[in-house]
């Protein structure tokens, strides 16, 4: 065939070819599939992902914001859509649009989510008690990302801006699509292995949810949660949420905020150090001064300007205190013989032989054993009677 019999089509005929194609072979129809991607705009369009175990499919609604407010609808929601296939010839690419949407149940991978969330939860693995504090300023950051994704550029660069010379030991895994979960798994066993890092950061940015759902499967919880050395989660942005972020020692929203929390710490710790240093050169001035202050004053003072004042004056005190110590002892003096002899009235008043000299006698028994009752003593008993002169023989004679 020559040139001149040749057909050339542009991409625009051939893009308007395949949409009258696809247009017109198919009427509208229902479609099921598992909500994700879903983005309300402002111009109240609505824009989502469809999806089944193995495939997935763009999605328009148009005008649809309220529906789907109204609705509530989330990603992983399973639902029923009502509509045809579109094609939008400026970019060559199909998309379904919907004409109504109608919720049909929990999606298969929120549903799996839920329940091994529910799981590891009942287990334990959530409780902030087993979790491992994270060093503040580490040594050695063990990272289990891929090697080539945008998040390990971000996380190395604030980490050389911020950290410079922090050693970094690289895991390199699959982060998403088959296996990837085991590769992030045996990551996170080769450290504990291994050693030689103060913290794991177990990393991938943004995605889809199916993109992040190697890291909602069980054995990367599980590697986790036996990790001997704290592990930090960045997965996606900061609105998802996967399991590995709740049995990880920490979560960072993003890889770029995990590395401001490694740096971020060494930073809080030289400005910690800092205002210590400052603080303490301005007790030791402060200190400093005061002495200063106190040698001028003690140098200004009488005793260094005029010492032998100073000691006349310090006499004249002692001899004060002498004069008031011998006044002090000759009061006590006084006072203990004034005392004495008001003692001595007092036991003289008592005394037995000074009541004898007024006419008074003292009975006793032939035994010498005072008698003072009148009971008891039968006629004839022998009694002697004790004066102030001497002493009489008598005898009871009733």
């Amino acid at each position: 065939m020559n040139q001149q019999q040749e057909i050339i089509w542009s991409v625009s005929d051939v893009n308007r070819a395949v949409r009258d194609l696809v247009e017109n072979s198919l009427m509208p129809f229902w479609i099921r599939g598992e909500v994700s991607n879903l983005i309300v705009h402002r111009s109240g369009h609505v824009y989502l992902s469809l999806k089944d175990r193995d495939s997935q499919i763009r999605a328009a609604f148009f005008g649809g914001a309220h529906a789907v407010r109204e609705k509530n609808l989330q990603n992983g929601e399973l639902v029923e859509c009502f509509g045809k296939l579109t094609v939008y010839e400026v970019r060559g690419e199909y998309q379904f649009s919907i004409k109504s949407i109608r919720l049909a149940g929990m999606g298969e991978l929120q549903r799996r989510f839920e329940e091994l969330k529910r799981k590891l939860d009942a287990e334990g693995l959530f409780d902030p008690a087993r979790k491992l504090p994270i060093p503040a300023v580490p040594g050695r950051i063990g990272l289990v990302t891929s090697p080539t994704g945008a998040a390990i550029r971000d996380f190395l660069q604030i980490i050389d801006r911020r950290f410079p010379n922090l050693a970094i030991r690289l895991y390199p895994a699959k982060v998403q699509g088959a296996g990837a979960a085991q590769e992030i798994a045996r990551g996170v066993d080769f450290f504990n292995r291994c050693g030689g890092v103060d913290v794991i950061v177990a990393m991938r940015g943004g995605g889809s949810a199916e993109d992040l759902w190697a890291f909602n499967e069980e054995i990367v919880a599980r590697s986790i949660a036996a990790s001997r050395i704290p592990v930090i989660s960045a997965v996606g942005h900061e609105i998802d949420f996967t399991i590995a972020d709740f049995v990880a020692d920490l979560r960072a929203p993003t890889p770029s905020a995990a590395a401001e929390l490694v740096a971020g710490r060494r930073v809080e710790l030289e400005e910690r150090l800092l205002r210590c240093e400052r603080s303490l050169r301005g007790s030791v001035d402060y200190a400093l001064l005061s002495a200063q202050r106190r040698l001028e004053m003690l140098g200004n003072s009488a005793m260094f300007r005029e010492p032998a004042h100073l000691l006349e004056m310090r006499n004249r005190q002692l001899d004060e205190l002498h004069l008031r110590f011998l006044n002090a002892v000759e009061r006590r003096r006084t006072d203990a013989a004034h005392h004495l002899e008001a003692l001595a009235l007092r036991l003289a008043g008592v005394d037995p032989k000074e009541q004898l000299k007024r006419g008074f006698a003292m009975i006793t028994d032939a035994e010498g054993q005072l008698i003072v009752s009148a009971a008891g003593h039968e006629p004839g008993k022998e009694v002697t009677a004790h004066l102030a002169d001497g002493e009489l023989r008598l005898t009871v004679s009733g």
